[in-house]
Order: structure tokens, then C-alpha cells, then sequence
């Protein structure tokens, strides 16, 4: 059996579970990326001086997209020896995730990207068997 991987991924964490001749692994890689900071409720504080008390937009996202690279690069460690890889979940993270790999040195082993609710550790498992046990 060919090594192959799905990747259920978020802003928060990324559950990948690889398919070997050696079983099957499941690791859970958090990404510890806070949501985009801002100002409370929106609202603007009447205290003096209140630009330089909260960053510039602008230098929080370089932080926060620095921090998500770091995360999805190190995702990409864990899949590097698949042969094919599924990427699902709910928002951004997996686009995301698949132009970084179509970058990378795993270019054109995307087998699809698909959308997909919260899951838990085990439905991801049994979703990634059932579309690997279809693809043969």
C-alpha cells in the first residue's frame, strides 16, 4: 500500500492521519495562531495617545500570517511522504494550505480539496480511509 494522507485543517489546528503498510497514525498539530486582534467591540478608546497603544493593522497581520505559514509549513512536514493528500475543512485554511503545497516540494500530489464541518479526531480518520478505500 502507497503512503497517503488527509488533512483536516483550520486557523486553529490541522489533524492529519497518514496510510501506510504501517497502519494508520493520527497526529493533531495546534497552531497557535489567536484570532486577529482588534479594538474592543470595535470601538475606539477615549484615552489619549490611543494609536500608540494598539498595533497598526497592518503590523498584526504580518503577524498573524507569519504565524499561520509556520503552522501549514509544519503540516507539510508531516504529509512530505505522501503519495496522494486530501485536504478538507471549513474556511480558508485549506486553500491556503494547498497554494503553499503547490509551491512546495509536494506540488501534484493533491488528490482534492473539499469543504467539511467540525470533526472529531475519529471522523476524520474514517473519512479519510473511506475516500482513499473509493480512489483505489
Amino acid at each position: 500500500m502507497k503512503t497517503v494522507a488527509g488533512i483536516w485543517i483550520d486557523h486553529r489546528k490541522a489533524i492529519i492521519v497518514t496510510l501506510s503498510d504501517k497502519g494508520q497514525e493520527t497526529k493533531e498539530i495546534p497552531s497557535n495562531v489567536e484570532k486577529q486582534l482588534g479594538r474592543s467591540e470595535g470601538k475606539h478608546s477615549t484615552a489619549p495617545f490611543e494609536s500608540q497603544l494598539v498595533k497598526s493593522d497592518d503590523k498584526q497581520q504580518r503577524g498573524f500570517t507569519k504565524k499561520l505559514k509556520n503552522f501549514y509549513e509544519e503540516a507539510l512536514v508531516q504529509i512530505k511522504d505522501a503519495e496522494s493528500v486530501l485536504i478538507f475543512g471549513p474556511g480558508e485554511a485549506k486553500g491556503e494550505l494547498q497554494k503553499l503545497m503547490e509551491h512546495s516540494d509536494v506540488h501534484g500530489r493533491i488528490a482534492v480539496v473539499e469543504s467539511a464541518e467540525k470533526m472529531t479526531d475519529g471522523q476524520v480518520a474514517a473519512r479519510v480511509k473511506a475516500h482513499f478505500a473509493n480512489s483505489r
